[in-house]
């Protein structure tokens, strides 16, 4: 078994990842409860799923099966590990290594499925049962990390790798790295010290989600007067009503996406609201997270001491391609005054605006948006509702995505009517290679609901294992509001980039072609996982692929060249805000994993006002992406001192799709090679040198820089 499938579970709901921060739910409305959760009769979850390539069986599982599937998966985990650890034989790589990788198969499977369907049904049971199996799986683990008898074993095998080919010696250094790095080689006073750690660790991440998404339903703005929501237009003011009336209240609902910033900030003309529904985003959660945020930072300080370093972002860089702090510190720094510096003469041109709209007042946060969308509108004529009858969800989905995922990669998508989903919203597809063999499964869920986790992501029920002879099973969740019935699809162009960004997640878990599922797919460094996704994203604009998507959904026609050419024109713009909010984010999360253990914080606001000073990012018409409160990445999914790798993979990106870019852009030849020597690699081998197959060199951030603006493309 994979262990690292339990360390997933117990950081829980954030898989890759909350990738993106564009995805608008507004009007995230209340659903019935999944109809397919019906009381079966006999626990499905205990025997592998007939389906095919065992996708779940969703519509014969029920909410009792799990407590019941989780025992018996521990239980059977402990009797496999016991007789390995315990194997009266020499230690060889089979009998050790190969073992573990076979071993826990009932338990990942009953976690996968149930740490999946948590983040988007999100009842009171899936949190209690959460709640329950943090602490419960957190134990399990650390009874594995820190067995002796099991380290000695592995301590042997690493001793004698050298003898073992290289895909074997790396998922040999893998375990030992991951005993080690656990707290293997503690003593046994320390190792009592880190297993009551992790267990307060694992119970707060799980308090510090759950929050987030009670943040999500009762930090909420009621309008009562349709008045104050001019700048709206008809179908958003229907999908506020339709929201309210669907929550029982009276008036138009709007609910916050799980940024600081507010897509609707950008259209609503009534200042006060705008300042009102800032203020409950950046301030959410403040008072339940604020105390549990804290004591996770200062926790992971004194776990990152135990075993040896300094920091907890030195303990987690030095598992990472970036090795250290420092070296993250070194490019968040040297991009910060770059990007503030265009920040402020976007600021100009929108202090203009509001002083040529009759405006007395210096351009605040809950400004930003508005003023630059007359901007933008002013600079490229561009109008977001003449834009979004161009990009209907479903033309995006079938002829821009799966169009250029088979022009890249020869692949087809053949919808699977017939296979269970987990709401009726979800689509499930099966995906072919070009010679008509199968590759794996892909679920799409595209819309926002109550209980369903904010954002966008990716994540595998089924991860690929030639060991194991599995295919993946894949899906992407994104956070689109769904419109009223008989109403289409309608996306931001930003939405749109959000599709394909997710998909380049979805495609590195399925053209995964390793032989252990430890090594496979997305098992990655956080800072290499998220280059497949942003790689992706810039396929929306390529050429051939948006003249084949973006057409009227009512006509047909495609969308002017006159429009494209302003679209694509404004590709950059806001780019200075942009960059400054992630960056500050970045570094926010960076600060909070550089304090030493014993640091003691007694006020968020303040820590965070000083850790943006420090930077000079404290530039308050662009605060930070996440704020500390619902910043879920840094404190309960995974990407603690890891925030930075988005920009540090988009390096990686927007390389490798300037080098396709020089080779004559979306053809076979680039696809499979890409395909072949980064996406189906996993972590097989390491991960720059993937890149160096694929790219002949390492890569420059040169590209980066055009990409994001904030250099003269055409004298850079």
């Amino acid at each position: 078994m994979r262990i690292s499938i339990i360390a997933a579970a117990v950081g829980a709901t954030l898989v890759l990842g909350a990738c993106s921060s564009n995805v608008v739910n507004q009007a995230q409305t209340t659903v019935k409860q999944t109809k397919n959760m019906v009381s079966p009769t006999s626990n499905v979850l205990m025997s592998k799923s007939p389906l095919t390539y065992q996708a779940p069986q969703f519509d014969k599982l029920n909410i009792a099966d799990y407590e019941p599937a989780f025992a018996a998966g521990i239980t059977q985990h402990n009797a496999e590990i016991a007789a390995i650890a315990n194997n009266p034989t020499a230690p060889t790589f089979d009998n050790t290594i190969v073992a573990m990788e076979k071993s826990g198969t009932l338990l990942t499977r009953v976690s996968k499925t149930f740490y999946n369907l948590a983040s988007v049904i999100s009842n009171d049971d899936y949190q209690r049962i959460e709640a329950d199996m943090g602490p419960k799986l957190t134990a399990h683990e650390d009874n594995i990390y820190l067995n002796p008898s099991l380290f000695t074993r592995i301590q042997t095998i690493h001793a004698n790798k050298d003898s073992l080919n290289s895909l074997d010696q790396r998922l040999v250094e893998h375990y030992y790295t991951n005993f080690v790095r656990a707290g293997a080689k503690l003593s046994d006073a320390d190792k009592a010290i880190v297993r009551n750690i992790n267990g307060q660790l694992s119970t707060l991440a799980t308090e510090f989600s759950q929050n987030i998404l009670k943040s999500f339903k009762e930090d909420t703005i009621l309008v009562s007067d349709k008045t104050q929501l001019a700048g709206l237009s008809d179908s958003e003011i229907a999908t506020l009503a339709s929201a309210a009336q669907e929550a029982g209240k009276d008036g138009y609902l709007i609910t916050l996406v799980n940024t600081t910033r507010q897509p609707i900030l950008g259209s609503l003309e009534n200042r006060s609201l705008r300042k009102k529904i800032w203020q409950a985003s950046s301030q959410r959660a403040m008072g339940t997270n604020g105390p549990v945020l804290i004591k996770l930072a200062e926790l992971r300080a004194q776990k990152a001491q135990l075993l040896g370093y300094p920091t907890w972002a030195a303990y987690v860089t030095a598992d990472q391609m970036a090795k250290t702090p420092a070296a993250v510190y070194e490019i968040l720094d040297d991009l910060a005054p770059k990007a503030v510096a265009k920040a402020e003469v976007e600021a100009q041109a929108i202090q203009a605006q509001i002083k040529a709209s009759g405006g007395n007042f210096s351009v605040q946060p809950w400004d930003w948006a508005f003023y630059a969308e007359k901007v933008r509108k002013a600079k490229y004529d561009l109008d977001e509702s003449v834009i979004k009858p161009y990009f209907e969800l479903d033309r995006v989905l079938h002829d821009g995505l799966f169009f250029a995922m088979q022009k890249l990669y020869g692949i087809t998508f053949k919808a699977r009517k017939d296979l269970p989903v987990y709401h009726d919203d979800v689509q499930a597809f099966e995906v072919f290679n070009q010679d008509g063999s199968s590759i794996g499964l892909f679920y799409f869920d595209p819309y926002a609901r109550e209980g369903k986790g904010g954002g966008a992501w990716m994540d595998e029920f089924v991860t690929q294992s030639e060991l194991l002879k599995h295919k993946p099973v894949v899906y992407n969740v994104l956070n689109i509001p769904k419109p009223a019935d008989g109403q289409p699809t309608l996306l931001t162009f930003d939405e749109v980039t959000t599709l394909f960004h997710e998909f380049g997640h979805a495609a590195h878990g399925l053209f995964s072609q390793v032989k252990y599922p430890s090594l496979a797919g997305t098992a990655t460094a956080r800072d290499f996982v998220e280059f497949p996704s942003q790689f992706n994203e810039d396929w929306d604009i390529d050429p051939q692929v948006i003249a084949h998507y973006a057409k009227h959904y009512q006509t047909g026609e495609a969308i002017p060249k006159a429009l494209l050419d302003k679209l694509l024109a404004a590709h950059h713009f806001n780019q200075g805000f942009d960059t400054t909010e992630y960056l500050a984010a970045a570094l926010l999360d960076m600060e909070w994993h550089s304090i030493s253990a014993g640091t003691k914080i007694e006020d968020v606001a303040a820590f965070e006002q000083q850790a943006l000073a420090k930077h000079g990012i404290d530039y308050a018409p662009a605060p930070p992406r996440y704020k500390s409160a619902y910043f879920s990445h840094a404190f309960s999914g995974g990407y603690s001192a890891g925030y930075y790798a988005y920009l540090w993979t988009e390096v990686f990106a927007a390389d490798a799709f300037a080098y396709m870019a020089e080779h004559d852009g979306l053809n076979r030849d680039n696809g499979d090679k890409f395909r072949s020597r980064v996406l189906s690699m996993g972590n097989s081998q390491d991960l720059m040198q993937d890149y160096i197959d694929f790219r002949g060199a390492k890569p420059t951030v040169d590209a980066l820089l055009k990409r994001r603006g904030l250099v003269d493309s055409s004298t850079h």
